[in-house]
């Protein structure tokens, strides 16, 4: 079956958050400038080294932002959802990218170039606030999940991966089953430890009845351990 093709018409309503703090002539020429961009499953949106000329927003799928560590392994820093806002952070630093982003499953994304909304910002204080007030969540976030990464026992950040899956992804209509199917190697590379690691942590809660997995489907049985586990660490 061929893909319907996404117009500018379709991710307005996405946009809306933005797109309501501007003026008629603001807005017409962020809409200007916006591009709509696919993607297929483990392609890169953007490289982790590359100049950052972008703002990006998640329409449609999931994606990781991630970030290269000692002997070239990912560490996975955020998942985005739709919609959200990404990858603005170095190009208002003026940087490159000091991080990636690669897609967990076909993806749409649309860029507005970091030089249009800059321009906006400067006529419109209110559109400053919104990506002020979004960054200090998210360092508030990164902030948060530094400690726990590298505080808590493989067992605290294996549950602590899972119930932040289950609150950024949600749950299938069964209400149980996460809603994305990550590998071993991304479960690891979220939760900070070995894929090794990973496989026998998961292969212990399933015992434990914590969670039962059927390939990479994983279904959260007894939310209240997991959330013990995680608060343990």
């Amino acid at each position: 079956m061929a893909r319907r093709t996404i117009g500018i018409k379709d991710v307005l309503p996405k946009l809306s958050p933005l797109l309501e703090l501007l003026d008629e002539q603001q807005s017409e020429l962020l809409i200007k400038h916006t591009t709509i961009h696919h993607f297929r499953k483990n392609d890169i949106i953007y490289a982790e080294g590359e100049p950052s000329s972008y703002l990006h927003c998640l329409i449609a799928g999931k994606l990781k932002i991630q970030k290269e560590g000692v002997g070239g392994r990912a560490q996975i820093v955020r998942v985005i959802r739709p919609v959200e806002f990404f990858g603005y952070r170095a190009a208002f630093a003026g940087q490159n990218y000091a991080s990636g982003a690669v897609a967990f499953e076909p993806c749409v994304v649309v860029r507005v170039p970091i030089g249009t909304i800059m321009h906006i910002v400067q006529q419109n204080a209110k559109l400053g606030w919104f990506f002020i007030e979004r960054l200090s969540k998210d360092l508030g976030r990164a902030d948060e999940r530094t400690v726990n990464l590298t505080q808590k026992h493989i067992r605290g950040r294996l549950a602590e991966s899972l119930l932040f899956l289950r609150d950024s992804y949600g749950l299938e209509e069964d209400g149980s089953t996460l809603s994305i199917y990550l590998s071993r190697e991304d479960l690891a590379n979220l939760s900070n430890m070995t894929t090794s690691n990973a496989i026998r942590t998961l292969s212990a809660f399933a015992q434990e009845k914590v969670i039962a997995i059927d390939g990479r489907k994983i279904k959260l049985l007894d939310i209240g351990k997991l959330e013990k586990i995680n608060r343990i660490g």
